[in-house]
C-alpha cells in the first residue's frame, strides 16, 4: 500500500513544494541537498549499500569520463570482467536487478553532485584535478571541494587513494596516443596508475591506449572544410578547460565562447587569447558580454545563433587555421546541454 510518485520540474513547476506529502525521497543528483526538506536517499547510496563487488571511482573537475572509460578499456584488454556504470554506462541500480559475477569490477564516474551526500567510498578512489566549477549548485568553492574529497572519506583499510600528481611512465610513444593535450596525458597516467595497482601488464595498457576512441565533444576533430580545421570541444564549460584546449591546438583563428553565466573569472582566458593571437571571437549570451575586458584587436560577433556563428567562422577563419567550439561556460543559456550544442555545431559545419 505504498504511495509512490515522481516529482519533477518538467511535470510540475511547484514540484519541490509537494515533497512534504511524502515520507521519503529518492533524490536525483541534479537537486542540491539543501532543497530537500524530507528524509532522503540517493540511487548511488542504495547501490553502494547493496554492492559486494570491487569498485573503481573517478572524480575531478575535468577528465572524469575519459579516464573512467580508459580504465574500463585497459581492464577489458587485460581480460578482466569489468563494467562501466553510473554517469556513463549502465545506471547503477540496473546492476542490482540481475545476478552479478562476484569477480566483476565496476568503474564509476562520480560527479560532485553525486559525492555531495555519498556515504560510501570506492575501493580505488581517483581524484584527477580540482578547479572552480558548479559554484551555483554547491553555494561556493569550499563546499564544491568538500564534495569532491568525499570520494576518499569512507575508504576502509586496504582501499587505495589515487591523487595528483601523476608520474606514471606511459608505455608507448606519443605519436600512438589518440588523445590530444597535456591534460589528457595526466588522465592517461591516472588510468595507468590504477591498472598497475591491479597488476595489469604494460602490453595490455599500451594496446588499450592505442586503440582508445576519444569521447565525443572533447577536442573532437570534426574535419577540414574550405581549408579550415574545425574542432568540437563542447565539453569545455569552464575557463580553465578552454585554456587547455587553446594551448593544445595552438593555431586557432576563430573561437566560440560564452553561455550560462556562473560568475567565472575570465581574466586568464583573455590573456591566453591575446598570447595565442586568436583574432575572431563569437560571444554567446549570457557570459559572452563579460569574457573580454578589452575588445581591441579582436573581430567579434555577438549572437545566440549557432548558424550565424558557423557562417562567421567560414567567412573569417584563414586557410589552414582552426575554428574551435570551446565556450568556457555552461551551455544552458541557449542549449539543453553540451551534447546538443556540439551536435548542432558539427551538423552546421558539415552541411554549411
Amino acid at each position: 500500500k505504498l504511495k509512490v510518485a515522481i516529482l519533477d520540474q518538467s511535470l510540475d513547476k511547484d514540484y519541490l513544494e509537494k515533497q512534504t506529502n511524502y515520507d521519503l525521497a529518492i533524490k536525483t543528483p541534479g537537486i542540491p541537498k539543501t532543497k530537500v526538506k524530507i528524509p532522503y536517499v540517493t540511487a548511488t547510496n542504495i547501490f553502494f549499500s547493496q554492492n559486494k563487488n570491487f569498485i573503481i571511482g573517478v572524480t575531478g573537475s575535468k577528465g572524469k569520463s575519459t579516464t573512467a572509460s580508459l580504465i574500463f578499456e585497459i581492464l577489458k584488454v587485460a581480460g578482466k570482467k569489468v563494467r562501466l556504470i553510473g554517469n556513463i554506462g549502465n545506471p547503477m541500480l540496473e546492476v542490482l536487478l540481475k545476478k552479478v559475477d562476484p569477480d566483476e569490477i565496476f568503474v564509476i564516474e562520480l560527479s560532485s553532485y553525486i559525492l555531495e551526500d555519498i556515504e560510501y567510498s570506492p575501493n580505488i578512489a581517483v581524484l584527477l584535478n580540482l578547479f572552480p566549477e558548479h559554484m551555483d549548485y554547491h553555494g561556493g568553492i569550499e563546499n564544491y571541494y568538500e564534495a569532491k574529497k568525499n570520494i576518499f572519506k569512507f575508504q576502509k583499510s586496504g582501499d587505495l587513494a589515487v591523487q595528483p600528481p601523476f608520474t606514471e611512465k606511459i608505455p608507448l610513444k606519443n605519436r600512438y596516443i589518440p588523445l590530444l593535450g597535456t591534460h589528457n596525458l595526466k588522465n592517461i597516467q591516472a588510468a595507468i596508475k590504477v591498472a598497475r595497482l591491479l597488476k595489469v601488464s604494460d602490453s595490455a595498457i599500451s594496446k588499450a591506449i592505442k586503440n582508445f576512441k576519444p569521447l565525443p565533444h572533447r577536442l573532437e576533430f570534426v574535419g577540414t572544410f574550405n581549408g579550415i580545421k574545425f574542432y568540437d570541444d563542447a565539453i569545455s564549460t569552464t575557463p580553465e578547460s578552454t585554456i587547455m584546449a587553446i594551448k593544445t591546438l595552438k593555431d586557432i583563428g576563430t573561437i566560440f565562447l560564452g553561455g550560462e553565466d556562473r560568475g567565472y573569472d575570465f581574466n586568464e582566458l583573455e590573456k591566453i587569447l591575446k598570447l595565442h593571437h586568436v583574432k575572431n571571437i563569437v560571444l554567446f549570451p549570457e557570459s559572452g558580454n563579460r569574457i573580454l575586458k578589452s575588445r581591441q584587436g579582436f573581430n567579434i560577433l555577438e549572437t545566440r545563433s549557432m548558424k550565424e556563428a558557423v557562417d562567421f567562422a567560414f567567412q573569417n577563419t584563414s586557410n589552414g587555421q582552426i575554428c574551435l567550439l570551446s565556450t568556457a561556460s555552461p551551455s544552458y543559456s541557449i542549449w539543453k546541454n553540451f551534447e546538443e550544442k556540439g551536435d548542432l555545431f558539427q551538423n552546421l559545419v558539415k552541411n554549411g
